[in-house]
């Protein structure tokens, strides 16, 4: 009896209810072992009624129906806790249930989402699932098994299905509409998939798109919310870290806060299908400083003019005038007064030689008939045309050189924008990311994409420098 009472106090202890696990480590039969995980089975009733007594409102699911569950809330706001509670009363109460994991890296899931502090194993009066190494996947002795997958990876969400799922720090995610877009596919299992979202908020295309889902419920909580639950020392160095700035709002508050200066937020941008024919098409590349630096920015974009109202699918009256390459002037383009430029495909690579980055931007132009390659020959100058030409180009090549700052040539495209005279075809995240980017008091942030958009768009839509400012009777 003595000997009993050991094993499954050591058991309890341990948090263990994997019959295998049981039978073997602990020599008994299986008859008691079982007997034990029928003793231990209510405590997830139990764990989840002192999780709900302990927990802040933004930490607990919404009362109303929801198929996506946003947090969104400050360093230390208890965002990680709140997503693995809820998995794991998900899974303990689905016998054979499947569901995923998915973080910004594979260790990323496996140290903090797993096996961190607030992880799925750590949970106070819980029984802790078991790691399985090799398959990546956290298996609890009801059968329910959870998946670890990286969003670095979002091709691996192809295939498998799940009932549920909790994503990690979504707003730092290397590809996040595509990983999303997977990972939703994926959710078919049962009769009520859900989704649950926990990250500390920027400024991003994908989260303000998630926000604005019917079917999307987002509760907020600022730091100090969890102030009780967090070390007064890491409160004091977050407040000093943070405290007085714009970014005070986003990484404190839980708030989404725009670049400071920014030309582009997420609300400019329209998406819409492509139409059928297009005036012009033409892809620009924004080469890259050198073999080991940035990206290749290679965008193809196209302009359709003679759209009436409604005739995009935008119901928006197109206005008459257009600002020049010189932000301080207004040129009427009667040509191009009812057009609109749809941004068509962001082929953008890193790590490319300057052959690849050619003959990837001439595969464009031939996939989409484009009529010119435009070209920034600041970084290279006739190297660039030497190396376009021979990729063998179907069309001619346009070279462009900045003699202006980044803002200044973002102004009037950032002007169609809001005139809604741009529109983007598909998930366009990441350059989406770097057009809001532009502007900003920093700019360390990478803008290869966002140049090449920029000087596509200006080719498309905007009127050329030489021909001056001046004002049409119309």
């Amino acid at each position: 009896m003595q000997h009993k009472r050991t094993w499954r106090t050591q058991l309890a202890h341990e948090k263990r209810r994997d019959l295998a696990h049981i039978t073997a480590h602990y020599g008994v039969s299986l008859g008691a072992a079982r007997s034990a995980i029928a003793a231990l089975r209510g405590t997830s009733e139990s764990a989840s009624a002192a999780w709900r007594a302990i927990a802040h409102a933004a930490q607990l699911p919404p009362a109303e129906p929801w198929s996506t569950w946003l947090f969104q809330g400050g360093r230390g706001a208890g965002k990680t806790r709140a997503g693995a509670e809820w998995l794991a009363a998900r899974a303990e109460s689905s016998p054979n249930g499947v569901f995923a994991l998915v973080g910004p890296t594979q260790h990323d899931v496996r140290e903090v989402m797993i096996d961190g502090v607030s992880g799925l194993r750590a949970l106070p009066n819980r029984p802790a699932p078991r790691f399985e190494a090799s398959r990546q996947r956290l298996v609890w002795p009801n059968g329910a098994v959870a998946y670890a997958f990286s969003a670095q990876e979002p091709e691996r969400l192809r295939g498998p299905q799940f009932e549920a799922a909790w994503a990690d720090e979504f707003c730092v995610w290397p590809k996040p509409a595509e990983t999303l877009a997977n990972l939703r596919l994926a959710l078919r299992r049962g009769p009520n998939p859900q989704l649950v979202v926990t990250t500390t908020p920027k400024p991003i295309a994908c989260l303000r798109k998630l926000r604005a889902e019917p079917a999307c419920v987002t509760t907020q909580a600022p730091t100090t919310l969890n102030a009780a639950h967090l070390s007064p020392a890491f409160l004091a160095h977050v407040t000093a870290l943070y405290g007085g700035t714009r970014l005070a709002a986003q990484e404190l508050e839980g708030l989404i806060v725009d670049a400071e200066g920014a030309l582009f937020t997420a609300e400019l941008f329209v998406r819409a299908p492509a139409p059928a024919r297009f005036d012009r098409i033409v892809v620009a590349v924004d080469p890259p400083a050198g073999r080991n630096g940035s990206a290749c920015g290679i965008i193809v974009a196209g302009r359709c003019s003679g759209l009436g109202i409604g005739d995009s699918g935008l119901g928006i009256p197109d206005p008459l005038l257009e600002r020049s390459p010189n932000p301080q002037s207004l040129i009427p383009n009667p040509e191009r007064a009812l057009a609109r430029a749809y941004v068509l495909e962001d082929c953008s690579a890193h790590g490319l030689s300057p052959l690849a980055w050619a003959t990837r931007a001439v595969e464009a132009a031939r996939r989409w008939k484009a009529d010119a390659i435009v070209a920034e020959s600041n970084q290279g100058g006739e190297m660039v045309q030497a190396v376009l030409s021979q990729a063998a180009p179907p069309c001619r090549i346009k070279l462009v050189h900045a003699t202006e700052g980044k803002r200044a040539r973002a102004e009037p495209i950032a002007l169609l924008y809001e005139q809604r005279r741009i529109v983007h075809v598909g998930a366009l995240a990441q350059l989406e990311e770097e057009l809001m980017a532009l502007g900003a008091d920093d700019e360390a942030e990478p803008s290869d994409r966002a140049d090449a958009a920029i000087w596509a768009l200006s080719d498309l839509m905007l009127t050329p420098r030489s021909l001056g400012p001046r004002i049409r009777q119309l």
